[in-house]
Order: C-alpha cells, then structure tokens, then sequence
C-alpha cells in the first residue's frame, strides 16, 4: 500500500468520526445541557411551591389545627395548591420538551432547507 491510500483511509476515518462527534455533542451535549438548565429551574421553582412536602402533608390540618374546620381547609387549601403546583410543572416540562425537541430537529431542518 502507497502513503496516498493510508492517507485516504485516514481521512474518510477522520471523516465519518467528525460526523459521529457532532451528532453526539449536539443531541447528548444538548439534551444534559437543557436537562441541566430544566433541574436547576425546577429546583428553584419547588423552593416557592413545594410540590413534594404539600402532596406530603395533604391530609394534615391547616396550621396544626386539629378542628374538623382546619381538617377540611388544609386538604382543600393543599389541594388547590398541588393543583396549581402540577400544573406549573407540567407546563414547565412540556416547555422544556419543546425546547428540546426544537434542539434536536434543528440540523435536520437545516440540512432540508440545504437541499431545496
């Protein structure tokens, strides 16, 4: 074999692994980039709604107070409020989804509009 069909094979080489590194860096670099950015916003977001301990503590009296009435308005009272809570973490993850999806269709749009 010449150096000019090493040279070859190592380009092709070089080739095919440039293309394998990008469509990893982009979809699995992307996807914990976003993954990342979504925890951290949802961590700060349980710091104001306290989804878990609410959902936790749903049939607790309000405020300690062993009444049927703080019976009934704590469950009502936390309920609303993991109502709420749910909705803005769903919300918040099909956003995230979205984002991600968005993320993931881009190169292959682009090489759509390349070609038309």
């Amino acid at each position: 074999m010449s150096i000019m069909s090493f040279a070859v094979v190592y380009l092709i080489q070089r080739f095919f692994y440039r293309i394998y590194k990008f469509v990893y860096d982009w979809y699995v670099g992307g996807f914990l980039a976003i993954g990342g950015a979504a925890v951290v916003v949802f961590e700060g977001l349980d710091q104001t709604v306290a989804f878990e301990i609410t959902l936790r503590h749903l049939f607790e009296p309000l405020y300690q107070d062993r009444t049927i009435l703080g019976y009934i308005l704590g469950f009502i009272f936390r309920f609303f409020r993991v109502l709420v809570g749910g909705v803005i973490y769903a919300g918040l993850f099909l956003i995230t989804l979205a984002i991600y999806t968005a993320w993931a269709l881009m190169p292959i749009y682009l090489i759509f509009l390349a070609y038309e």
